[in-house]
C-alpha cells in the first residue's frame, strides 16, 4: 500500500527528529498518541509529515472513499439570547427587527416541500428563544416522523438543548429521552467552540460550559443514539487548547462510543465581535485536520466542509486525513457565509460534487446520517444534469 510505503520512507529518515518518529511509529504500530505528543505535533509537525501520518490512518480505515449526503437545514431563528463574541449569524433579542422567527407550521411546510425529493436527513439548528421549548420540539419531531418516517431526524445542539431543559426544570437524561421518544435520532456537534474556560469564558461565556455540553451528548449516547462533535479553532487558542478539547472528545467516546464525526469548524472574522483577529492560513487548516485524525483514533470520521474552507481547501484535506466534505449546498445557510468564508453562495450539484471528489483520486460515496451508503457514484455515469435546487446541505453539523 503506497500510504504504508509513505510512512516506512518518513521513519527512514535520519534527518527527522526522534520525537516525532516515535509518534510516527506509533501511528504505525496503531497506538495511541498522549496528550503531550498532541501538543508536540502542533508545535513541531511539519505539514508533508503531519499528512503521511493523517492519510495512512485514514487509509486504513476508508481507502479511497469520501462521504458526502443529501440533507436539507431548518434554521428555525437568528435571534438569541446569548452573546458569542465570534458569531457572525445570530442577533440579540433587542435587535428583532434584523432576524427572523419561524413557527412551527412554517418549518413544516419546509419539510413538506421536500416530499418528492431523494432527500435522507433533515437537519435543525439556530439561535436559542425562549418560545423554542421543550413542548415546541417535541411536537415538531412527532410530526415529521408522522409525516415522512423515512427522514432522519437530526436536530438542535447541546446549547439548546440545556436552555430548553433548564427553562423546564428536568434533568439532562430526561429530557434527551423525551426528544428521543418524540423522533429525535441524532444530534449535530455545533456550540463545542473550544472547551477550556480559559478561552470558552472570553468568546462563549453565557451558554452551556464544556462539562455541560458533554454531559449532554453522554445522556444521548446512553439512549443508543449517535452524535457529531466540532471544535472552532483559528482565533485567540493556544495549540494546547486545542489538544485539551479533543482530549475530552477522546475520553468521552472512549466511555460511550456514540460519536461518529469530528468537524473541525475554522474560526472566520467578518462581521462579528472577533474582527480583529486574523484567520488563520490553509496551511495550518490542514495541520488542524491531520492531527485531529492523527489525535482522535476512536472516531471514525473526520469531516471538512466546502462551503467553509473552498472547494480547492477541501479537496487537500482528503489527503491529510479527511474523509468527509458533507455535501451539495443551495445557499440556504449564513453561518459562515455571514462571517466571510470563500463561497458566499455555496451551491453544488451532485454531479459537481462528485466531480470535485473524483478529481483527487477518491472514490464519492453518498451516505445518510448513519453512514449507510445510498449511492457508490465511482463508477456512475451521469445524465446531461440540470443543476438541482433542491439539495440543502448546513454549515453547522
Amino acid at each position: 500500500m503506497e500510504t504504508e510505503n509513505n510512512l516506512l520512507l518518513l521513519l527512514q529518515n535520519p534527518d527527522l527528529p526522534a520525537d516525532l518518529k516515535h509518534i510516527a511509529e506509533k501511528v504505525l504500530h496503531a497506538e495511541r498518541i498522549t496528550f503531550d505528543e498532541g501538543v508536540l505535533l502542533f508545535e513541531k509537525g511539519e505539514l508533508g509529515y503531519l499528512g503521511v501520518l493523517a492519510n495512512y490512518i485514514r487509509e486504513k480505515r476508508h481507502g479511497n472513499k469520501t462521504y458526502f449526503n443529501r440533507n436539507f437545514h431548518i434554521e428555525p431563528t437568528n435571534l438569541c439570547v446569548y452573546d458569542c463574541k465570534f458569531c457572525s449569524y445570530s442577533v440579540l433579542i433587542k435587535q428583532r427587527s434584523e432576524g427572523w422567527e419561524y413557527t412551527m407550521d412554517e418549518m413544516f411546510d419546509i419539510v413538506k416541500k421536500y416530499d418528492n425529493e431523494p432527500v435522507t436527513e433533515v437537519h435543525i439548528v439556530g439561535g436559542v428563544l425562549p418560545q423554542y421549548d421543550v413542548a415546541f420540539y417535541s411536537e415538531l419531531f412527532s410530526r415529521i416522523r408522522a409525516h415522512r418516517p423515512e427522514l432522519h431526524i437530526k436536530a438542535l445542539t447541546p446549547v439548546e438543548y440545556h436552555y430548553i431543559f433548564k427553562k423546564a426544570k428536568i434533568d439532562y437524561a430526561t429530557g434527551m429521552r423525551l426528544m428521543y421518544d418524540a423522533g429525535l435520532q441524532s444530534i449535530p456537534g455545533g456550540g463545542a467552540e473550544i472547551f477550556h474556560p480559559e478561552i470558552r469564558e472570553q468568546i462563549a461565556k453565557d451558554k452551556c460550559n464544556a462539562e455541560q455540553w458533554l454531559a449532554i451528548h453522554e445522556e444521548w449516547h446512553k439512549l443508543g443514539a449517535r452524535s457529531n462533535a466540532t471544535m472552532l479553532y483559528g482565533h485567540i487558542e493556544k495549540f494546547w487548547h486545542r489538544v485539551d478539547h479533543m482530549e475530552r472528545l477522546r475520553a468521552l467516546q472512549d466511555k460511550t462510543g456514540g460519536f461518529q464525526t469530528f468537524i473541525p469548524l475554522k474560526f472566520r472574522n467578518q462581521d462579528n465581535q472577533m474582527s480583529h483577529v486574523p484567520e488563520v492560513s490553509v496551511i495550518e487548516d490542514l495541520r488542524n485536520y491531520a492531527i485531529s485524525r492523527i489525535y482522535l483514533d476512536n472516531f471514525d470520521h473526520i469531516k471538512a466542509y466546502w462551503a467553509m474552507i473552498s472547494r480547492t481547501t477541501a479537496q487537500l484535506s482528503l489527503n491529510f486525513g479527511v474523509d468527509d466534505i458533507d455535501g451539495t449546498l443551495d445557499d440556504t445557510t449564513k453561518i459562515y457565509s455571514m462571517a466571510g468564508a470563500e463561497e458566499q453562495h455555496p451551491s453544488m450539484s451532485t454531479k459537481q460534487l462528485v466531480e470535485l471528489i473524483k478529481q483527487v483520486g477518491r472514490q464519492p460515496i453518498e451516505r445518510d446520517t448513519l453512514y449507510n451508503v445510498v449511492t457508490d457514484y465511482t463508477d456512475f455515469k451521469f445524465p446531461d444534469e440540470v443543476k438541482p435546487s433542491y439539495y440543502k446541505l448546513p454549515v453547522i453539523n
